[in-house]
């Protein structure tokens, strides 16, 4: 894996074969994979160039103030309205909310790994919903996925148009192919897709197993740094939307589509990733989560963890998110007469949990890479018998925390999980048990 200091040091110019990119968050990018295929002055003249079609994309509703407008103008070999009539398919495990649960359970709960499934599933065919919250039809909530892929799609591409897509790769690279270029990710990176824009996911490795955040919501921004200032947490520059790159391909393909959670496909007789040329806003990204400048205490107590928040979707009450993306990356901790570890406490947001590799330090043992963790809101958490027995009497020198990545998707609303998750085999029945040995200390003063 690539260290943060050879990415830092390492030329702008792509290996033969490497996606190229374009850094920044939010910036309206320009780009072209053939010269001239953009038109100058304006965005949809009488004949564009090279024969290509104009199409404008619009994330937003047209009349959305410019601060959160969100389009791009696309020019490509035939335009997107070319193709047959989609038909309702199986979802297999795909879900949406509402979530289907006569009686969600308000325990916390814990699940291992799931492992690799036996037959071959592509990235589409194998995400496997645990949770959700809100409504996709209000265009309000999230839904949380696994995705435990063995296979690439091979003339298949998928298009959501539920909502935007939070990828989080845990094991295993992926190649994502989108209308917009495309994206290469590894484990430490993760990718936003937009509501609407097709793609492809190939597996370079022929596994791959990861979360997905499929946010309803607002679109993801950065969080306001309000007495942090101008600098720190993910910086716009680190952000990296892919140049231009498209398929001419003139072959039978299937192109699987999700609207108000269920799953339509069908038969076309060419790629959908044909856009030769682009300029817009509405685009595809990824970020490396090393390059996360964390800020903590320097005295005593540490801050929130909203601190580590990278991005959010905020709801339409101020001060609090549809969702945010929060990651634990390595970091020094220094705090002096502090517990360190995150400490005892009950929230109004429901927090699902990951882990990338490493172990989370609130937790010795039972939360794994590639499993998960979901508190719900209110539920009573903290770290484990363990963990605080040696947090509490730990000598407190310096310490970093390394070789260790974990993230949690947090909302405002309450989390639902699915009946598949609550009867999956990797369910952990024990998991209450880490603070059941936690013994009473208290003594009367004479």
């Amino acid at each position: 894996m690539t260290s943060l200091d050879d990415r830092a040091t390492a030329p702008r110019t792509p290996a033969p074969g490497a996606a190229a990119y374009l850094p920044g968050f939010g910036n309206h990018h320009v780009t072209e994979a053939v010269p001239g295929a953009l038109p100058a002055g304006r965005n949809s003249p009488q004949r564009a160039p090279h024969g290509l079609y104009a199409e404008q994309v619009s994330g937003t509703a047209f009349t959305t103030p410019r601060h959160d407008n969100r389009r791009t103008w696309v020019y490509r070999i035939r335009p997107s309205a070319k193709h047959p009539r989609f038909h309702r398919a199986d979802a297999r495990t795909l879900l949406s909310s509402p979530v289907a649960n006569p009686a969600p359970d308000p325990n916390r709960l814990r699940w291992s790994p799931f492992p690799l499934p036996a037959e071959p599933l592509s990235f589409v065919e194998s995400l496997f919903t645990l949770a959700g919250a809100g409504d996709v039809r209000m265009q309000s909530g999230v839904a949380i996925h696994l995705y435990l892929a063995t296979r690439s799609m091979e003339r298949e591409y998928f298009v959501d148009n539920d909502g935007e897509l939070l990828v989080v790769p845990q094991a295993g690279r992926l190649r994502v192919a989108t209308e917009l270029g495309v994206i290469d990710l590894e484990p430490g990176e993760v990718a936003v897709l937009p509501r609407g824009i097709r793609f492809r996911v190939e597996v370079p490795d022929g596994t791959a197993r990861g979360y997905v955040l499929e946010n309803y919501g607002h679109h993801f921004r950065l969080p306001e740094l309000g007495p942090i200032g101008a600098n720190g947490l993910a910086n716009s520059r680190d952000f990296l939307t892919p140049v231009a790159a498209y398929e001419d391909l003139d072959e039978d393909v299937v192109v699987h589509q999700k609207h108000l959670g269920n799953l339509w496909t069908a038969d076309y007789d060419h790629s959908p990733l044909d856009v030769v040329g682009w300029h817009g806003d509405y685009a595809p990204y990824k970020y490396d989560l090393r390059r996360f400048m964390v800020l903590g205490t320097t005295s005593f107590d540490h801050p929130d963890p909203s601190i580590f928040t990278v991005l959010t979707s905020p709801s339409d009450t101020p001060g609090t998110a549809n969702a945010d993306f929060v990651v634990f990356a390595p970091r020094w901790l220094v705090g002096e007469d502090t517990f360190r570890p995150p400490w005892f406490h009950r929230n109004v947001m429901s927090e699902f949990m990951g882990l990338l590799w490493g172990a989370y330090d609130a937790k010795a043992e039972g939360f794994q890479p590639g499993g998960a963790s979901l508190h719900g809101c209110f539920a009573s958490h903290g770290p484990d018998r363990a963990t605080y027995e040696q947090a509490s009497t730990a000598a407190l020198a310096p310490h970093k925390v390394e070789d260790a990545m974990a993230f949690m998707f947090e909302t405002r609303l309450p989390v639902v999980p699915t009946v598949q998750a609550m009867t999956a085999a990797h369910l952990q029945p024990d998991y209450d048990d880490v603070w059941q040995g936690i013994q009473r200390a208290f003594r009367h003063p004479l």
